[in-house]
């Protein structure tokens, strides 16, 4: 194949976009940094020396896997076509798009069908060496690690199968060109050596291991910082935390409040597991869920002919949480003659089945819960003072999602990695621009629209793709940005889709009419028929005057 040069696709410059506002660049949905090339290089100075060369290379070719994997996602989304050969030059014209380095194809030979693949690139201005060309001083291989791994990572990403580029000759060692060569990975006589460059180099591994030991050891010495499923690490969470611990121990009856989807029921589990009634049932009832005339008996209990339809005696929620705890959410729902008999449950550890005198005694930890003011229903009286102030012993307050963001990406995490596994798929997790959506949401509705959300999301997208912020919110509109122009300069977004619009219309009409004489002949038709032949009203409609009109239709005529 002869020399062929790569053009940058103008669609792709189109997904840099540049938010002066929020100080943010993106390209699609990634955010990406504009970087001064000499604070890299005393960067990659620094690991040299601290994990030595050969650790160093495997970071900085791991780096370049990492962006190659990006990359093929979007050539995948962007590139018109979906044959390999302009797929693989789509993502190389990601590498001169972002400025690392600007290709020359010298060859590129796919076959799909044998299997065959062979490219050789030249590498003109790679900033990696650059780097040691002008700060670091040549090395005695070549350097350009980064590229090599982008090159390996989008290449075998689009190809489905594993492509391995080397660099042949470098100027970061002493040649006059840097030379990339991409083959099968089985077709390199070392590429089990190079293999390992790929993997996770051991000193990363064993701090891993020795940062899990750590954390492990720190939750068992210090039980007040985690509240078993209920996840977070900001000051509300840790406060929480504190709260919940300390009633545990204590065996009080609790008061959670706080809206609706905060994570109350977690929290009351979490009492109940730190607790001495561990061992024993935990038992949850909705209180808003149960109609108002059953509520009583579903609490408390029912003896055989009680009411019409009760054919045998059976127990309630009360008796079946006996030695454990029994969580009462939307407590504030109970009937009347359910708050009374809750009354005496907490005064005195006995209830009464409906439609019997015998008294039972239970032993039960109560925590309940309510996202409406308890006070103001006892102002309006709907709820007992006397049952208000017996529940209300120790209120916990569990802040909702919008103020406590610090643990929004812990729980962003547990929920993927939860519906990872119950769909049986993975994605490649949130874009950068879908993750910034997540940070700036309101939620109303707290942790569990969160989950919901994500669960919503995975089940959209494809395993190995990224969760776009359109999956997660369809409705979402960007701010007004800066992208680049096909000349790159800088221009409004909204410019440049006006300028997009505008060479489409221009493009359909030329196809359509062939001429600029016949363009003018459909403009003058259209006109003339809206108008219904009033020669006056038509050169209003096209903005110009009486005589001009009649000048252009003589003008067509003598040419027809």
């Amino acid at each position: 194949m002869d020399h062929l040069k790569l053009p940058i696709n103008p669609q792709l410059c189109q997904q840099v976009r540049f938010d002066e506002r929020d100080g943010q660049v993106w390209l699609d949905e990634q955010r990406v940094l504009l970087m001064q090339l000499i604070a890299l290089a005393e960067f990659r100075k620094e690991q040299i020396e601290t994990l030595g060369l050969e650790r160093a290379k495997g970071f900085f070719m791991r780096l370049g896997y990492s962006i190659g994997k990006k990359d093929a996602q979007l050539a995948l989304r962007l590139s018109q076509s979906k044959e390999p050969l302009d797929l693989i030059r789509t993502g190389f014209s990601l590498h001169s798009l972002k400025g690392f380095v600007r290709v020359d194809e010298q060859q590129l030979e796919i076959d799909q069908s044998s299997g065959h693949f062979y490219a050789e690139y030249i590498m003109h201005d790679s900033y990696e060496a650059e780097m040691f060309c002008t700060e670091l001083g040549q090395l005695e291989e070549p350097v350009c690690w980064s590229l090599i791994g982008q090159a390996s990572s989008f290449t075998s990403a689009l190809l489905g199968r594993e492509i391995l580029f080397k660099e042949i000759t470098c100027r970061g060692c002493g040649d006059n060109t840097c030379l990339l060569v991409g083959k099968p990975a089985e077709e390199w006589d070392d590429v089990n050596n190079y293999r390992k460059y790929f993997r996770r180099s051991p000193i990363i591994e064993e701090l891993y291991e020795l940062q899990s030991q750590i954390s492990v050891l720190r939750h068992k010495v210090d039980k007040k910082s985690t509240l078993g499923n209920f996840r977070g690490q900001s000051p509300g969470f840790q406060h929480v935390c504190k709260l919940a611990n300390r009633a545990a121990d204590a065996n009080v009856t609790v008061l959670l409040l706080g809206e609706t989807g905060v994570g109350k029921e977690l929290v009351a589990r979490a009492i109940h597991d730190a607790s001495n009634r561990e061992n024993k049932k935990f038992v949850a009832v909705n209180c808003a869920a149960i109609p108002p005339d059953l509520i009583e008996s579903e609490l408390f209990g029912v003896e055989k002919g009680a009411f019409t339809g009760a054919s045998h005696s059976r127990e309630g929620k009360f008796e079946r949480a006996h030695q454990g705890t029994i969580f009462l959410d939307e407590v504030i729902e109970l009937s009347p003659r359910a708050q009374a008999a809750l009354l005496r449950v907490l005064q005195e550890g006995e209830l009464e089945r409906v439609g019997d005198s015998q008294t039972r005694k239970v032993d039960v930890r109560v925590v309940a819960a309510t996202n409406e003011s308890l006070e103001e229903a006892v102002k309006t009286g709907r709820f007992r003072a006397d049952l208000y102030y017996r529940l209300n012993v120790y209120p916990i307050h569990i802040p909702p999602l919008r103020e406590r963001s610090e643990d929004l990406i812990l729980l962003i995490e547990h929920f993927l990695e939860k519906y990872h596994a119950y769909y049986s798929k993975r994605t490649a997790g949130l874009s950068g621009l879908a993750m910034q959506a997540m940070m700036n949401y309101d939620w109303p509705g707290n942790v569990r629209e969160l989950e919901n959300l994500i669960e919503r999301a995975l089940i959209l997208t494809d395993s190995g793709e990224e969760i776009s912020a359109t999956v997660l919110f369809p409705t979402l509109s960007f701010k007004a940005s800066q992208t680049l122009s096909e000349d790159g300069h800088l221009i409004d977004s909204s410019e440049n889709e006006a300028k997009q619009q505008s060479s489409l219309w221009i493009q359909e009409a030329l196809n359509d009419c062939g001429s600029l004489e016949d363009i003018e002949q459909k403009f003058l038709d259209y006109a003339l028929d809206n108008a219904q032949g009033n020669v006056s009203e038509a050169a209003r409609i096209l903005g110009i005057s009486r005589p001009t009109l009649a000048y252009r239709m003589k003008k067509m005529e003598e040419k027809g």
